[in-house]
């Protein structure tokens, strides 16, 4: 049996790989570019693709892959094979550098929000090295930007790996003013917790509209759900075990550092969590990861259903995405140190984040906005739509003496001088977690809680690090003049907590109270995604991605074009899809338990007999049958509307939220109520006690 460590990376050319198959000025010149970001020698190039190919080949690999993360936010991936003819009619196994370096997929087919139409469809791949390459399904991976023949960002991870750029470029500004002459650079990590549900295949197979949606669009409540709280870190079932064990080992391949999994809240959901990586490898490998989730499962005879909010009336799915920064040698910058000069170091970072997410609440909003988290945001499993961070107690006093020029006192024990003195040593995790906060500090790190389960972690991380390196930007530019450090420094810190301690929340965010008390805060409160992406556009979010680089103004028009109809798609799929179960599926089963109640009267008729039972539950279902015709002619006349009346995509999407989702919740709500009057035996869906306890 093949051990862990053995197991972990073996289909990964990473960099034990490369050290040994790779000549070592070759080595060194490719280690070079992943460190410093230079570009890559088409001669060493050459020679790393002949070395890659030669791995692949000895594990069975005959083709390849520029594997690249478009606008869809899944993967994509157009397979080549290594043959080249020769002059004898044969093949040979060749594989250039300038294969592995470039690609050129149609662009056109790809959402491009107008930037590539079907007559301009020329889009590049570029190989992106700082991610490793690996096997997948017999296919060699290479991890690759794209953008379009003009030179327009066309997917997810071309502008994370910009912002992750631009925040090191700022952040090591702040570290040398700190005497820091050690650090190259600075990097984001991430850790990605992920939610997701196991269902047998049998009852998925059976639901059209998960087969379509992702989420059941009818079903009324089950008898029992998670109200004991009985699954939540429950002994797993042999069935789930065994699929969460090959899980592992076949992300363990991958290199992912799958580390945690448990049953989570709702029944049939559970939980995998990594170690966190750099947050380019880290979204590289949750992309994997949910992957592996959905082939695993079939393995087992399970679907794994990723959705935000797949079954009604239980926790949905969400993705907590763990984000910290720190020095290429080791250090982390949002733990606090043991000295004064580490603290001034911590704090200024940490005002850095705190002013980003209030003066950028509106793009954090919108990194995890979308039809399915709609769903989710606000519910008792995700926190609501306001941003706002949790500190804890201790860290907000402290915060709050610093901007009163006060020392702050320790419990009554211990005094902490602040100011220009700075902050001593502190414990991290000196106070409790805050479930309910979408971006909690949990010691030396955050952890944004909103992201739904299905999101690629690209769009929160760039938002993150983009809004973080603008105000390290600042703070440099103010620092850097400073005849005084120290003063500044005191300045700075207390300015930037006066005007931003807004953002700061301690409490229980789902409490009623605190959407009036974020009102009187001037936090905004976006509750769905098109109330939301119109802020994408305002000039002060263009300007910030535009002077660090990282999204130019087309660029950013275009994904607001992109997220505003895959709002009104997804939407439009659900609708159409609860049309043709309703009138085909729902319908036709209440219409035959009818003319079976009917049948049975006039029996009882002749002979004379009472049939009150009957009678009555022939006439409920005969009215709510009535009305389900009605909602579904409603619903029909609002989703035409929405697309006719709609000059645009905005326009398009506001209509699908202010008509097209009322008249389908109404729809759902007789077609719940018929479920529970129409015999087993003409129900023509398998019902949430079925799906949500089907693996056993």
């Amino acid at each position: 049996m093949t051990s862990v460590p053995e197991l972990f990376g073996s289909m990964v050319f990473g960099d034990a790989v490369m050290r040994e198959r790779l000549p070592r000025e070759t080595y060194k010149a490719l280690h070079k570019t992943i460190q410093d970001g230079k570009s890559l020698d088409l001669a060493v190039a050459n020679v790393v693709a002949n070395a890659m190919k030669d791995w692949a080949i000895e594990k069975g690999v005959t083709h390849f892959t520029h594997w690249f993360q478009p606008m869809t936010g899944i993967t994509a991936e157009k397979h080549d094979s290594f043959i080249s003819p020769t002059s004898d009619g044969k093949v040979i196994m060749e594989f250039s550098g300038k294969e592995l370096i470039k690609g050129e997929p149609d662009a056109s087919s790809f959402p491009s929000g107008g930037l590539r139409a079907t007559f301009e469809a020329r889009g590049y791949t570029a190989w992106d090295p700082t991610s490793y390459a690996f096997i997948k399904d017999g296919i060699l991976c290479i991890p690759t930007a794209f953008c379009s023949y003009t030179g327009e960002v066309l997917d997810k991870k071309t502008p994370l790996l910009r912002s992750m750029e631009e925040l090191s470029h700022q952040a090591m500004r702040i570290l040398k003013l700190f005497g820091n002459t050690k650090s190259k650079r600075v990097v984001t990590t991430v850790g990605p917790e992920q939610e997701y549900f196991l269902i047998d295949q049998s009852v998925y197979e059976k639901r059209r509209d998960l087969i379509y949606t992702g989420r059941t669009l009818f079903g009324a409540k089950p008898p029992k759900g998670q109200e004991l709280d009985d699954h939540y870190f429950g002994a797993v079932k042999p069935r789930v075990s065994a699929y969460m064990k090959e899980l592992d080992e076949e992300l363990w391949k991958l290199g992912v550092l799958a580390k945690t999994k448990h049953n989570e809240v709702a029944p049939a959901q559970h939980e995998l969590a990594p170690v966190y990586s750099t947050t380019n490898v880290a979204t590289d490998h949750n992309q994997l990861t949910m992957e592996t989730m959905k082939k695993v499962a079939a393995h087992h005879g399970m679907v794994c259903l990723l959705h935000e909010k797949p079954f009604a009336g239980v926790n949905g799915s969400g993705k907590h995405n763990n984000w910290s920064i720190s020095t290429d040698d080791g250090k982390n910058l949002l733990e606090p140190g043991s000295d004064p000069h580490e603290n001034a170091q911590f704090l200024l970072f940490l005002c850095a984040v705190i002013k980003a997410v209030d003066e950028h609440q509106d793009l954090l909003r919108i990194s995890v906005a979308s039809a399915g988290n709609d769903h989710r945001l606000g519910a008792n499993e995700a926190p609501p739509a306001i941003i706002s961070m949790f500190l804890g107690d201790e860290l907000t006093g402290i915060l709050e003496a610093i901007e009163e020029g006060a020392a702050y006192t320790k419990k009554e024990t211990t005094e902490m001088e602040i100011g220009v003195k700075v902050l001593p040593h502190f414990p991290k995790d000196t106070t409790d977690r805050n479930r309910t906060s979408p971006f909690a500090f949990t010691g030396n790190k955050f952890e944004f809680r909103s992201l739904g389960s299905t999101f690629s972690i690209a769009g929160p991380n760039i938002v993150l690090n983009t809004a973080v390196a603008d105000e390290l930007m600042l703070f440099a530019d103010e620092l850097e003049k400073a005849d005084d450090f120290r003063t500044a420094l005191a300045e700075l810190l207390q300015r930037t907590i006066h005007e931003h301690k807004r953002i700061v929340f301690n409490g229980d965010n789902y409490a009623p109270e605190w959407v009036n008390e974020a009102e009187k805060r001037g936090l905004l409160n976006l509750r769905t995604t098109p109330d939301a992406l119109p802020y994408f556009i305002k000039p002060k979010n263009i300007a910030m991605f535009a002077r660090h680089g990282v999204f130019t103004e087309t660029e950013m028009k275009s994904r607001y074009e992109i997220l505003m109809e895959n709002y009104a798609k997804v939407v439009n799929i659900e609708a159409q899809t609860m049309l043709d179960m309703a009138a085909r599926d729902i319908l036709p089963a209440a219409l035959d338990n009818v003319a079976e109640l009917t049948d049975i009267l006039m029996k009882k008729k002749t002979l004379g007999l009472t049939a009150k039972a009957e009678t009555a539950l022939c006439a409920k279902i005969s009215g709510l049958t009535d009305s389900l015709v009605e909602k579904i002619d409603a619903l029909q006349a609002a989703e035409c509307g929405a697309k006719a009346n709609a000059a645009s995509a905005p326009e398009e999407a506001v209509a699908y939220r202010d008509t097209v989702i009322p008249a389908m919740n109404e729809l759902r709500a007789v077609a719940d109520e018929l479920e529970m009057c129409v015999a087993k035996k003409y129900w023509p869906f398998p019902t949430y006690g079925d799906m949500l306890f089907s693996v056993q």
